[in-house]
């Protein structure tokens, strides 16, 4: 995309206050980006070439994430998706709708702005959008919060109504350091966090964390999502997790005196004293996806069943690890940088695996606009330009006036370019990049298998079902019986109805809706 052309034209249908709601957007995002990227640990590997992969997945963001999300909002609207994804462990959580969409996205307009390939004004309604579908999304996940980021809640996220929290609380299984149970959980723990690293390029974006939820005065939950575990919409599992049972799991975890002080929008924490293996007190494990009525529980009908479950989970995660260093191990650079760059850029996937309208060439391939990039991504280049973008901010389109004190750093700097408002007066600019183009890989086709809690499914028949399928929570009769509603109609039969429904998997609660709730 150039700075100018046929399609450049002029203020057509954009108003002033969709100018202004989308440059605060932007300024928050931007601000939170400078304060996660200074402030947690520096990423990097000694088998990928991380960077020149993170600049590649942005750019492929910037050219393709407008169209993909018209796409699925055409389907279902980024509320109602964000309704769903709060039943469930998916992979659109904090760290992946929270940060990653808005930042990835303008991450890469900002590469291109300091490549001199964009001007401020250009795909200047796709910003919006982009911007707008992330707002609606997040406001509708954060509604029990009632914030937008993690970052507004002084870094937390209290996502999960009373009634899935009373449940996760109940059906807990307590343990002790020492005690077998206490043991399974810490080696499944270690080994899933191990495996999902490597499944996503020695990167952290496989599991999340939300909370902390209090219990009682000694204790917190916190919730911690592994995704993308089986045969999925990663090709290099193919083969590899044919054994692995469930997609997404999700473990809440009770936790003696620690206190979690933040819990922020790429999903990780800090603690008062540092969360260790000895302050864990009880866990739970279940799985969802897009076909499932909210959280299902895998291995807790008893304290032995769950035991033995997160030890067969453990070898069967060990075992795939082993047989995915080994195919890794195989790749070309080139592999390596498409697969760090397909994992980053795809993080958002689960939107169009839960709108039913998830394709292979529009998540699996690097777009022609993109890949021309490469001859650029060295290891040098990519990692000074990386840390520029992200924390430098020492390129032409990040300084400002010289009166201006940046928030964390008090420099004339930002980390987004914000839309001129000039276009309100006749400006021409251009509306958006254009439709997604050709895409290409170097990594082995996509095998048309896919882990669910229905099965392995081909793709047609998981979008299928999954465009044939709303929770019942989602229906339009629960939909909007949020917890001010619940509240103040505690006492209704509806009330009961609704609690009722989470609580059908449950071996403590099952049946007793809002009356007679152990407290």
């Amino acid at each position: 995309m150039g700075s100018t052309g046929n399609n450049a034209m002029s203020h057509s249908g954009i108003s002033y206050p969709q100018l202004l709601e989308t440059n605060n957007l932007m300024q928050n995002c931007g601000d939170e980006t400078f304060w996660l990227c200074l402030t947690r640990t520096v990423q990097g590997s000694k088998l990928f070439p991380v960077s020149p992969y993170i600049l590649l997945s942005y750019l492929n963001a910037f050219y393709r994430y407008p169209s993909l999300l018209r796409k699925i909002e055409a389907r279902l609207p980024a509320e109602q998706i964000a309704d769903r994804a709060r039943n469930m462990g998916m992979k659109i959580q904090n760290s992946a709708l929270g940060w990653a969409l808005p930042n990835f996205y303008l991450l890469g307009r900002e590469l291109l702005l300091s490549l001199g390939m964009l001007r401020p004004q250009d795909a200047l309604e796709d910003v919006i959008f982009v911007m707008d579908f992330w707002k609606r999304y997040m406001l509708s996940w954060h509604r029990n919060d009632g914030h937008i980021t993690n970052r507004e809640f002084g870094h937390r996220a209290q996502i999960l109504p009373d009634r899935r929290l009373e449940v996760f609380h109940r059906d807990l299984y307590e343990c002790v350091p020492g005690d077998s149970l206490h043991t399974a959980a810490h080696a499944f723990l270690a080994m899933a966090s191990q495996y999902g690293f490597l499944t996503s390029c020695e990167s952290r974006i496989s599991l999340t964390n939300s909370g902390p939820y209090r219990l009682d005065d000694h204790h917190e939950l916190i919730v911690r999502d592994f995704m993308d575990l089986a045969e999925c919409s990663l090709p290099w599992l193919d083969g590899i997790a044919a054994d692995v049972p469930y997609n997404y799991l999700t473990v809440p975890m009770s936790v003696r005196d620690c206190h979690f002080t933040i819990v922020d929008d790429w999903g990780s924490f800090e603690s008062k004293p540092d969360f260790t293996a000895e302050h864990l007190a009880g866990v739970g494990l279940y799985t969802s996806d897009a076909l499932t009525e909210g959280y299902m529980p895998v291995g807790m009908a008893s304290r032995d069943q769950l035991i033995a479950t997160l030890h067969s989970l453990h070898g069967v995660l060990k075992e795939a690890t082993n047989k995915l260093w080994l195919r890794i191990a195989g790749w070309t650079r080139d592999q390596m940088v498409d697969a760090g760059a397909l994992v980053y850029y795809n993080i958002i996937k689960d939107l169009a695996h839960v709108a039913g309208v998830f394709e292979v060439d529009d998540w699996l391939t690097i777009d022609r606009r993109a890949a021309r990039f490469r001859p650029l991504l060295n290891d040098e280049f990519a990692g000074q330009m990386l840390g520029s973008l992200v924390a430098g901010l020492d390129l032409p389109n990040h300084q400002q006036s010289p009166y201006v004190m940046m928030q964390h750093s008090d420099r004339p700097a930002r980390t987004y370019t914000p839309l001129p408002y000039s276009v309100l007066s006749g400006e021409e600019y251009v509306p958006s990049c254009g439709p997604i183009q050709p895409g290409s890989s170097h990594l082995d086709p996509k095998v048309d298998r896919y882990r669910t809690s229905a099965g392995t499914l081909t793709l047609d028949e998981y979008n299928r079902r999954a465009r044939d399928f709303t929770p019942a929570l989602c229906t339009d009769k629960y939909r909007f019986l949020c917890e001010t509603w619940v509240k103040y109609n505690h006492h209704t039969a509806l009330a009961n109805e609704l609690y009722e429904l989470e609580q059908r998997e449950s071996r403590t609660l099952r049946g007793r809706g809002t009356g007679n709730r152990p407290r």
